[in-house]
């Protein structure tokens, strides 16, 4: 068995000590995830940087899921066991998030910035013993897989993101329709505290607001989902983290796009997005995203932002069909 094929999760994880990868790699192994049911084992990493909260099962190819805003890898919970079924499924809470590490916040936000993240992502899947993996990413976690593409392009075999445009494109063609529908990235991008104490003053309030807007059916988000997402990001800490990460997305994220412009993503990327969000309705998705990729494919699902939680078996249809091209039996 070569290293892209090592299982992870379940019983794969037994002691303190998980030994596939880094042999110092500290696993403290906790109570089973319940969304994700018992076959997932909730575990905690130590990247070096940091300790990486994760949610690891299933065997065979190793598949990274990325969370986006407001949530954490509980959003996969609907997803991943069917999936887990042929890949070793990883799910993350992304620098910032959930129960992960949250580095302090620095003048130039290089803390945040997506190719830190997309670091910490392969740091990750080399501690749990994988040299090459795929990757899927929605919302913020779409874009530390754009960057985690140009960045280690030999490591990512195939990869989808879910719900965006690049943000350098975003940015660039911004108009009144893209600063209505997404005002967020400007608020939470002002300094002095001003977006965390705004949001600290009633988080619960905000984070329904903007799962009730993105989303098509607040029927979709399951109570304990819900009360996962509650928990993490009332702390004053993801509050200003998260607040950090679109910091530097406005700023040291956009000077590193601009400096790879010129280059493509080479391996082949699955583009997926709601059809009742914005994204839909004010980009030519796929056309957008062939100006920054070689090997484009995708198409729109039934579904507003939150495509994992709100259509997850058009999701796992899509990535059994995408993801398992070409991989060993």
């Amino acid at each position: 068995m070569n290293s892209s094929q090592r299982p992870v999760g379940g019983s794969s994880i037994t002691g303190a000590k998980y030994s596939l990868g880094n042999p110092d790699l500290l696993v403290m192994k906790r109570s089973p995830k319940t969304l994700f049911g018992r076959d997932f084992t909730s575990c905690e990493i130590n990247i070096g940087g940091g300790v990486v909260h994760a949610v690891t099962g299933g065997r065979g190819p190793p598949l990274l899921f990325l969370h986006g805003y407001p949530q954490t890898s509980a959003m996969w919970h609907r997803v991943a066991p069917t999936l887990a079924l042929n890949f070793s499924v990883i799910c993350p809470d992304l620098r910032g998030y959930g129960d992960s590490f949250k580095p302090s916040s620095d003048p130039s936000h290089v803390n945040y910035s997506k190719r830190v993240m997309a670091h910490d992502a392969v740091e990750l899947m080399s501690a749990l013993g994988y040299d090459r993996f795929q990757v899927a990413g929605h919302d913020r976690g779409a874009r530390v897989t754009h960057r985690l593409i140009l960045d280690y392009p030999r490591k990512i075999i195939r990869a989808a993101v879910m719900d965006i445009a690049p943000t350098l494109h975003m940015y660039g063609t911004a108009d009144k329709a893209f600063a209505s529908a997404y005002y967020h990235w400007f608020f939470l991008i002002q300094p002095d505290g001003l977006p965390e104490r705004l949001i600290g003053a009633n988080p619960e309030f905000y984070l329904e607001t903007k799962i009730g807007k993105w989303g098509n059916s607040r029927d979709a988000f399951t109570e304990n989902a819900m009360a996962e997402y509650h928990r993490c990001f009332k702390n004053p800490e993801t509050i200003r983290a998260t607040c950090e990460d679109y910091r530097a997305a406005a700023t040291i994220d956009l000077e590193h796009d601009e400096s790879d412009r010129a280059r493509k993503i080479e391996c082949p990327l699955l583009v997926l997005w709601g059809d009742q969000g914005f994204v839909h309705h004010q980009y030519d998705v796929l056309a957008v995203w062939r100006e920054y990729a070689e090997q484009v494919e995708g198409r729109a699902l039934n579904c507003g932002h939150f495509l994992a939680e709100e259509s997850p078996d058009e999701v796992i249809a899509e990535f059994q069909r995408f993801f398992l091209v070409d991989l060993p039996n």
